[in-house]
């Protein structure tokens, strides 16, 4: 049995750790891979996994091994056959020098950010010399040249097989307190930093003619949400009246619940990189709030992918989605784009499903990655 080493450093609230821990457990249970995941910030990660104890040095869940990601690096020998630095989080430097004294150095992977970007493309599976090591650059991306996505085999099994019949048991089960809703209710799940244009965009739905319900997992976008209501402190299992919308504040969901949420709503507002990710694998509408970045960088990206996931659609709805996706992440007008996408849920909703279809033809990230290593082990 192979064994591998996933290092990670929780820069940004839950995404990183997101990412690590998704692909921790699908090269465990999926690829036979013994796994030790190595994460510094513990308490992070209990906050999507209840079962993590911040305070052990080691501990098990679903047959990975998580170890305490301490300041200083205490002297230990990997005996790994692959070590992953994701996201450029840097190994400790005594750990590369364990690396490096071994007659058999560990593949040696960078697994950096998810990017649509044309050059990733060229960079990717590429060596970078470190004095007597390679360190492969290893990109998640949207085509046959790039790492994938992350998207487990169970994981796309169990969305194949969820009914709208499950996905209204979920939605009862986390709003237990909503009045029976008419038949024609649309539902929206919103994950966001603070944002611009948030609220214009509920001020369209205040007045929506159909009702509403908006559910909002804790985080940033909450003191936003509550200033405008005009609401005191918001609290999770509560439901909140906003003209026609009824706003549901979630607590914290595990990785698995926020998955079965995003396929059990009309439209999905995802941020950063893991909630982007598994709203794809949903297969249903999406909005994505990039991770904002210096000198409007991340427009660039928007740009990138925007270029890719709009190529099939009509040009009138393309250019709406286009519209509508720029105001969300940089604020300006959005009434035009979302009466627009309002009037064309049953396109936008084909396009998604096949976009998912044509990620998974192209590999999974976790498939991608043994392939790769694989060839570098022979």
């Amino acid at each position: 049995m192979q064994t591998w080493s996933i290092f990670c450093r929780v820069v940004d609230n839950f995404g990183d750790i997101g990412v690590c821990w998704r692909l921790a457990r699908q090269l465990a249970n999926e690829h036979a891979v013994a796994v030790t995941l190595w994460v510094d910030d513990l308490d992070s990660f209990a906050k999507i996994r209840a079962e993590i104890q911040p305070t052990l040095a080691e501990q098990t869940l679903e047959s990975v091994t998580i170890r305490h990601w301490s300041a200083v690096w205490t002297a230990e020998t990997p005996a790994t056959d692959v070590v992953i630095e994701t996201f450029a989080c840097d190994l400790p430097p005594a750990y590369i020098e364990q690396m490096r004294a071994r007659s058999t150095p560990p593949i040696w992977i960078n697994l950096d950010y998810l990017s649509a970007e044309d050059w990733v493309s060229g960079c990717h599976g590429l060596p970078s010399p470190q004095s007597g090591l390679n360190k492969y650059f290893f990109f998640p991306g949207f085509n046959a040249k790039t790492g994938g996505l992350i998207g487990e085999r169970s994981m796309r099994q169990q969305r194949a097989a969820w009914t709208e019949h499950d996905a209204a048991e979920l939605r009862q089960q986390l709003a237990p307190r909503l009045p029976l809703l008419s038949a024609e209710t649309q539902y929206y799940s919103l994950f966001a930093y603070e944002n611009p244009a948030l609220n214009a965009w509920l001020e369209q739905l205040k007045n929506h003619p159909k009702p509403v319900v908006l559910f909002v997992p804790e985080g940033r976008v909450l003191p936003q949400i509550q200033q405008l209501i005009k609401q005191g402190e918001l609290h999770t299992g509560e439901v909140y009246q906003y003209g026609s919308v009824s706003i549901v504040i979630l607590a914290m969901l595990s990785q698995d619940q926020y998955d079965q949420l995003l396929w059990s709503c009309d439209l999905n507002f995802v941020r950063g990189e893991d909630s982007f990710v598994r709203a794809q694998w949903a297969g249903l509408p999406m909005i994505w709030q990039i991770y904002p970045q210096a000198d409007n960088a991340h427009l660039e990206k928007l740009a990138a992918f925007l270029q890719l996931y709009l190529a099939d659609l009509p040009t009138t709805i393309a250019h709406a989605l286009h519209d509508f996706y720029f105001a969300w992440n940089q604020g300006g007008e959005i009434a035009s784009s979302w009466t627009i996408l309002n009037t064309e849920w049953a396109i936008l909703r084909q396009h998604a499903q096949s976009w998912a279809k044509r990620l998974a033809a192209q590999g999974d990230l976790a498939t991608n990655l043994v392939k790769f290593t694989q060839s570098k082990l022979k």
